[in-house]
């Protein structure tokens, strides 16, 4: 009994001392620098890179489409071995038809047209 009640108390007065000392040793009057919404060492005020090429990021999001495809059709061998694999040549169809159609609208779109 006597020894629980020691830890309880070590519980107890343990985090009041160190939430009381950080308490008094902290900053009082931050500098600009700990004001400033960042603080790695840019001003925020200022341009921070050159503009984005939107034809690089239609670029690199058909590319994240076409590396899921992959992921998606990579169980194909195993799927053929389920107990109806017209299924998976169907649904294995069906991805890559809608990624050709994708394709194709973008290419006759000029998206893949990477100068004019």
């Amino acid at each position: 009994m006597n020894l629980m009640i020691s830890t309880s108390m070590i519980y107890l007065t343990l985090p009041t001392i160190l939430s009381l000392l950080s308490y008094w040793f902290t900053l009082a009057k931050p500098d600009n620098e700990k004001l400033s919404p960042y603080e790695c060492g840019f001003d925020p005020l200022k341009t921070t890179r050159p503009p984005f090429s939107i034809r690089f990021f239609l670029v690199a999001i058909l590319f994240l489409l076409f590396d899921l495809e992959i992921a998606l059709l990579l169980p194909l061998p195993w799927a053929i071995q389920l107990p109806h694999p017209t299924y998976t040549f169907i649904w294995a169809f069906i991805i890559m038809l809608l990624l050709t159609l994708g394709l194709l609208y973008e290419w006759i779109q000029g998206g893949l047209e990477w100068a004019e």
